[in-house]
């Protein structure tokens, strides 16, 4: 599929070639988990064995590869185990630092088991201010979020490459240094993060790139040879691979993420607009709105104007109610995760986040009266009017 495609396009057919034997515009489902040999060590056809690769989830990860402008794509049993398998290439005393306003199930990684395994992280609310000091010879990734989960902070990404590469030029040309973009929040539709200067793009594919609630699944993808080959090994080795259903299925919903994206960002925009206008609500996090302090990134980042599905507010009167909101939409269904196409919303201080202490989440913005939204395909009038009048209750 040519790069010189649009994304719509690259979406529906790229990694979806016919079935050369069968002829079949959607590719079969390919369970069997062993593959023939015509010698000893001469497959029949590219594929050996299910760990190592698959039809479909190869596919799947030639799909995202394109999407995200990438030479390679890797597909994880989860969002949780592409990070496990991106950090298993480091070594111990080697070092992360990360943004500090990072979803709960990194920070969790991070700090309950890459730790135990050697690895330091530092963690920081001021990256792009505080990067250039924090840079050492230890240090092997640079992780971002953008936005950042649940306040929707943003970081420049190509700042913080010019960073890295200017620490790169002081002497530590030789260094093994990657900079990671988590962009489940946008997905491949509104951000692109390798065009930025990022080495790593990764995804919980769980969320907008599959976007149907329901497959669990990770992905990477990125234009490193050599990081593709260590992460290919030890993806291999610890078998952290999705099924060939999940990746079937993912592949499915790929091909209308441009689609779904898009209403959702342009809901999205009009629920905040609305939140901004309530004596209820104190605080809007939506980097499309141009009062939020990062617009400018926001302008400089995004692709088509757009400011993605995920809100985050603060209502007045604290965690109650927050809590009698979230009990009292009609549409909005309370639960975790995101990025599906129906519209979901939480309180991350006792939901997502629950595992930070109240210092570290206030720290950053995380305080018991912030609810955030994934904002579904509904119609946005509908998603309007379940705001409306569940604000009436508090």
């Amino acid at each position: 599929m040519s790069e010189n495609y649009g994304f719509g396009t690259r979406a529906v057919h790229a990694g979806a070639e016919h079935d050369p034997s069968t002829g079949a515009v959607i590719a079969p489902i390919s369970l069997s988990t062993t593959f023939a040999q015509s010698s000893p060590a001469n497959p029949v056809g590219i594929y050996e064995y299910s760990r190592s690769d698959n039809p479909n989830r190869s596919a799947f990860e030639r799909a995202v590869a394109s999407l995200e402008k990438a030479k390679y794509g890797l597909a994880f049993a989860s969002g949780s185990a592409a990070e496990s398998v991106i950090v298993h290439t480091l070594n111990v005393g080697d070092e992360i630092i990360s943004v500090s306003d990072v979803y709960g199930g990194t920070h969790r990684y991070f700090t309950k088991v890459a730790t135990k395994t050697g690895i330091n992280v530092k963690f920081t609310g001021r990256l792009q201010a505080d990067l250039a000091n924090l840079l050492n010879e230890k240090t092997r990734l640079v992780w971002i979020e953008s936005p950042s989960n649940p306040t929707l902070s943003l970081t420049d990404i190509a700042e913080i490459r010019q960073i890295i590469d200017d620490y790169k030029k002081n002497g530590h040309q030789d260094q093994k240094l990657y900079l990671v973009v988590d962009n489940t929040f946008l997905s491949s539709y509104v951000q692109t993060p390798l065009i930025h200067g990022a080495d790593l793009v990764m995804h919980s594919v769980t969320k907008y790139l599959n976007g149907h609630s329901d497959v669990v699944m990770g992905v990477a993808a990125t234009s490193n040879e050599e990081l593709y080959k260590e992460l290919q090994f030890f993806q291999n080795a610890t078998g952290a691979v999705p099924s060939p259903f999940d990746s079937w299925l993912a592949h499915r919903g790929l091909k209308t993420l441009h689609l779904r994206v898009r209403q959702a960002s342009n809901s999205a925009l009009e629920i905040a607009k609305f939140l901004q206008k309530s004596s209820k609500v104190q605080l809007v996090n939506y980097p499309a709105l141009p009062e939020h302090p990062q617009h400018e990134i926001f302008k400089k980042q995004h692709n088509y104007g757009l400011g993605g599905g995920m809100i985050s507010f603060r209502v007045v009167g604290g965690a109650a109610s927050a809590s009698t909101f979230c009990s009292s939409t009609k549409i909005f269904t309370l639960a975790e995760s995101l990025g599906g196409i129906e519209s979901l919303l939480e309180v991350p201080a006792v939901m997502t986040h629950a595992g930070f202490s109240p210092e570290e989440r206030e720290a950053n913005g995380v305080y018991d009266d912030l609810i955030r939204l994934s904002v579904g395909i509904e119609e946005t009038e509908d998603l309007v009017a379940d705001i409306t009048q569940a604000l009436d209750k508090l």
